[in-house]
């Protein structure tokens, strides 16, 4: 059975192909059109990507947060922070040659590498103390969720918007379709039709 440690590795080196994966995706825009139908499928190709690549990297951070089975030295961790860091920095930098604005607002949105961690916090406090820091945790917990809450909303209103609008140009193709359709029947009785010509 596979140690907690080695799941970690194999994750972070999943994520790590997945960054290589991205920025080959990256590369080949060069030869692509500047804009087109294909150029935008590429483009959201790759901001997907990034964004499944960002997740991953949460989820990375949050194994180190919460360790299990052998704890890992001071060192080890350490350089698997950095670790993480750098992948994180190599994704911004690639979320940011795509406009990926949003991408990079995460981390704040989330409070990540705003506030000094929890363990750090906990230095020098009595009980009472530790009582009063994780309840202030859990609020600060709340208000990010809240803020993420309304994200989540405030995407899927747009996202229920331009389903709307395809339905309608669906249904606008459809027509269109079909008048094509009974045009060319008319064109085709029109020229199938015998033509007379008086002589008088």
């Amino acid at each position: 059975m596979a140690s907690s440690s080695d799941s970690w590795i194999k994750e972070y080196n999943e994520a790590v192909k997945l960054a290589d994966d991205i920025n080959g995706m990256i590369s080949e825009r060069i030869s692509m059109p500047a804009s087109g139908p294909e150029t935008q499928r590429h483009a959201s190709a790759i901001r997907r990507k990034i964004t499944i690549l960002g997740t991953r990297l949460d989820g990375l951070q949050s194994l180190l947060s919460r360790p299990t089975g052998k704890p890992l030295t001071e060192k080890e961790m350490n350089r698997r922070k950095d670790m993480i860091a750098n992948l994180r920095t190599k994704a911004n930098q690639m979320a940011s040659t795509l406009n990926m604005s949003n991408f990079a607002n995460r981390d704040s949105l989330l409070g990540r590498d705003t506030k000094p961690d929890a363990m750090s916090r906990t230095v020098g406090l009595d009980n009472s103390g530790l009582v009063g820091l994780q309840q202030q945790i859990m609020r600060e917990q709340d208000e990010g969720l809240e803020k993420l809450e309304e994200t989540v909303v405030s995407t899927k209103h747009i996202a229920l918007a331009v389903n709307e609008e395809l339905d309608l140009h669906t249904r606008l193709i459809d027509d269109l379709d079909q008048h094509v359709d009974v045009t060319d029947s008319r064109l085709r009785v029109k020229l199938s039709a015998p033509i007379y010509i008086s002589y008088a």
